[in-house]
């Protein structure tokens, strides 16, 4: 998974599109598209890791009915993951299928508590 690269402005469930809060602590939003075949592995990984760790909440967007926010946030490919902070800002975005220790890696910077300092030592 890779760093936001720019910084963008916090995302929210209007934005998205979806229904309910993001998550308390993370969220991990899932763009994907009815032919991914891809995108059913990547639905579990995510939602094992978001059942994993406490506040946070994985959100799965059809590409093909959100073309507008596709469009917006630059997504060419599913499935793409970002992984936002509690307070919606882009922490890390991969295309393609993330492997389960990046996904929980990521998640670690998105819950990080900023108090904590740098976590490179």
């Amino acid at each position: 998974m890779t760093g936001s690269g720019r910084r963008e402005q916090p995302l929210t469930p209007a934005v998205l599109g979806v229904a309910g809060p993001l998550g308390e602590r993370a969220t991990l939003v899932h763009f994907s598209s009815a032919f991914c075949r891809p995108c059913a592995a990547t639905r579990r990984v995510l939602a094992q890791v978001a059942a994993m760790v406490p506040g946070v909440r994985h959100v799965e967007i059809d590409a093909e009915a959100h073309l507008e926010t596709v469009r917006a946030l630059r997504i060419t490919a599913t499935p793409t993951v970002l992984v936002l902070d509690a307070a919606g800002r882009t922490v890390r975005r991969a295309a393609g299928m993330p492997r389960k220790a990046d996904v929980i890696a990521a998640l670690g910077e998105a819950v990080r508590d900023p108090a904590d300092g740098p976590t490179d030592a």
